[in-house]
């Protein structure tokens, strides 16, 4: 999608289908949309332009499931942060989706910083978070022994956790259309006219008619208000965070999410473990035009490996084994930009930043109790159904503990065959290699494929619409 792009006549849907709700993209905040309301009784459909879900900005970030203790405490971000929190721990368990029970340590590294620890801490306690409390070097020592030597003091916060950044929105979706949702991919949406009360929206993959249209279209979020709406009420302005992951064996250094005292602009370089079992360090904070492209730079990432070794030294002697980029939407507004407009049967969630993957239920919940105050209505489901995720996490059973799994087919993840087969069938298989990846973390680990891109190749021939050359799945 491009701002200068041609709308295209409206065509006419001839099926006689009326959707209830098309939720426009298909990251963790349209995936999370898509459940709610189908939940609720809504009849869904989720419009997402790429081949396969979290193919924009939801496939990069940090997987921690934040409690809002530093959010602005007046703001809809820490409302929808904290109901997210609370929905993820309730309903984690019956999808399968797993939690790392960790904490996070805001650390002071200055006299000024420390000074700013007691503020940090007065705001955790008004945002709910009342557990979070100021720790002494002595207690910092003890917690993280491999911290270096100038780490003064911390903001010790016990219910920051780790979860996997790509389960929980497969699950989201999956549940939806395992209760009667759609899903049409490389629908991108050209335009559209509200006529009758009901929307004709022409999309890349066809026509379409819905009730009401909520846009989650994170990147394109303001595009795609001013091609259906003709304004936006805000301008996507893309900010890349560039990240390194360190191998494996850095997780025996650390126990904690290490935060530095954030600034005005950002809250800074993290050092947190994942729960592939790896330790991440981003992201950055670079503003940029390009909405598409999210590139690596040598000297960004060499100042990411130095930060992390100053903050853990050992890391000096473990090497990487990735290094990724992301986009986050951020606007000229700090909070979220979420509006309903009822006489246009439109609601706008925009502006998702770096909390997305923490607030996205929280999101979906707020945005429906505007649907239902509009005047909207809907029956909610009495027989839910709750398909369970295959568990990627190393401190959880892996699949290829359980006999039958046929072969090891990435053995940097331990992937096994029957995981790569049942990602690749079901009501939402993997349309790619990066689908694949996120599904089974097959070619993410030490090698990046350099061993198993010709078998995986192998595997995924006739199921794709561009086939996967051997050694594409690398990088």
């Amino acid at each position: 999608m491009t701002e200068t792009q041609t709308a295209v006549r409206n065509p006419v849907d001839s099926s006689g289908v009326v959707f209830d709700v098309a939720v426009v993209g298909g990251g963790v905040v349209g995936c999370a949309m898509a459940r709610r309301f189908t939940l609720e009784g809504a009849r869904v459909v989720l419009l997402e332009k790429s081949v396969d879900i979290l193919a924009g900005a939801s496939k990069g970030n940090s997987a921690i499931l934040h409690t809002g203790f530093d959010t602005p405490g007046d703001s809809l971000e820490l409302a929808c942060i904290r109901d997210g929190y609370r929905e993820y721990l309730e309903i984690r368990g019956r999808l399968g989706l797993p939690l790392l029970e960790t904490e996070a340590l805001v650390v002071a590294w200055t006299e000024q910083d420390q000074i700013r620890l007691e503020g940090i801490e007065a705001q955790a306690l008004r945002n709910g978070v009342a557990d979070a409390r100021r720790i002494g070097r002595a207690e910092l020592r003890e917690r993280e022994p491999h911290l270096a030597e100038s780490a003064r003091a911390a903001l010790l916060v016990p219910g920051e956790f780790l979860i996997d950044p790509w389960s929980a929105p497969l699950a989201y979706l999956r549940q939806a259309l395992e209760n009667g949702a759609e899903a049409r991919f490389e629908a991108e949406v050209l335009s559209g006219a509200l006529a009758g009360g009901v929307w004709n929206l022409a999309t890349s993959a066809g026509a379409v008619r819905a009730r009401t249209v909520i846009n989650c279209a994170g990147l394109y979020g303001d595009i795609l208000e001013k091609r259906l709406l003709g304004r936006s009420r805000f301008t996507i302005h893309p900010r890349k965070g560039q990240f390194v992951v360190f191998d494996k064996i850095a997780a025996r250094l650390m126990r904690s999410i290490l935060l530095p005292v954030p600034s005005e602009r950002t809250k800074g370089i993290v050092l947190t473990r994942t729960v592939f079992g790896n330790v991440l360090v981003g992201p950055t904070a670079e503003e940029q035009d390009d909405r598409e492209r999210a590139a690596v730079d040598r000297g960004t990432l060499a100042a990411l490996i130095q930060k992390a070794s100053e903050i853990l030294p050992a890391l000096r002697d473990v090497p990487v084994t990735a290094v990724y980029a992301g986009l986050r939407p951020a606007t000229e507004y700090k909070d979220y930009q979420i509006t309903s407009d009822p006489e246009r049967q439109w609601i706008t969630v925009g502006g998702i930043r770096s909390t997305g993957l923490s607030a996205a239920l929280g999101i979906a919940n707020h945005v429906f109790r505007l649907y239902r105050g509009s005047g909207q209505a809907e029956a909610a489901r009495k027989a839910v159904v709750w398909p369970e995720m295959p568990n990627l996490a190393e401190h959880c059973p892996r699949d290829w503990e359980t006999p039958g799994y046929g072969e090891i087919v990435c053995h940097c993840e331990m992937v096994t065959r029957r995981e790569i087969e049942q990602a690749l069938t079901g009501l939402l298989p993997a349309k790619d290699a990066g689908g694949l990846k996120r599904r089974t973390r097959a070619a993410m680990g030490r090698c990046q494929g350099f061993y198993c891109s010709g078998r995986i190749a192998d595997l995924t021939r006739g199921r794709w619409k561009e086939p996967l050359a051997v050694g594409s799945v690398r990088g």
